[in-house]
């Protein structure tokens, strides 16, 4: 059996016969209650379904450059919030390794990576591509929502040549979004597009960097596409 996964998390159960997962990855410097939380003032009920369990874990706190080394609760460090520098990799595959870990106790539990779906909100996002296109290429797909890669990802590098599916993206941005900018949203959809990566691409035209209701609904009925109800 899996051995249990470090991460602290928030988990919304499923009222029914749990079939299939969700793990959302919160932004930097938030929390997996913080951004249930979130969702929930916004949706005015939690993210839930009748077969899904959707968990929130919540990354550890590190020093984080573009805070001037102040601690945050972020998935990895940057050297800035920019995509034209090079990535932080060790931060960005300790990381993997362990969100690796809460993949492996679902599937331990009994759900298969093929009803597994990862993602998230700003650097979340980006961490869930990181962790399924490079070491989880077997999940339902992707989403990623504010979200971008460094314009030398090495996920691009993993993806190119790639002799298996890869899963689908399901991207959101917002065009006014002024810290992580609407084309550094679209130029990660052309390259992986480019490279074979199935994707939809949804822009909302006064969005800052935040979600959205109309977004969020959006995002549920692509869960629900790529995780149907299995029959008894």
């Amino acid at each position: 059996m899996a051995a249990p996964c470090s991460l602290s998390r928030s988990v919304v159960s499923p009222a029914g016969r749990h079939t299939a997962s969700v793990i959302f990855l919160h932004g930097s410097g938030d929390s997996g209650p913080g951004i249930r939380s979130w969702i929930k003032d916004i949706l005015k009920k939690d993210l839930a379904f009748t077969h899904i369990k959707v968990i929130f874990p919540t990354a550890p706190a590190r020093p984080y450059t573009p805070m001037q080394g102040a601690v945050s609760n972020v998935w990895f460090d940057r050297y800035k919030i920019s995509r034209d520098c090079p990535e932080h990799l060790d931060s960005v595959d300790s990381m993997c390794h362990i969100l690796s870990d809460l993949i492996r106790e679902e599937v331990a539990s009994g759900v298969p990576e093929s009803r597994l779906l990862l993602g998230g909100f700003s650097m979340g996002g980006a961490m869930a591509m990181h962790l399924a296109y490079r070491y989880h290429r077997d999940v339902a797909g992707v989403f990623a929502l504010s979200s971008f890669l460094n314009e030398n990802s090495v996920v691009y590098k993993a993806v190119e040549g790639a002799q298996k599916g890869l899963p689908e993206l399901f991207q959101c941005h917002g065009r006014a979004d002024q810290l992580v900018s609407h084309q550094w949203g679209e130029a990660t959809l052309a390259l992986l597009q480019h490279l074979g990566v199935r994707s939809t691409f949804h822009t909302f035209p006064h969005l800052y960097h935040e979600l959205s209701l109309l977004e969020l609904e959006q995002l549920q009925s692509w869960i629900l596409h790529k995780l149907p109800e299995e029959a008894a």
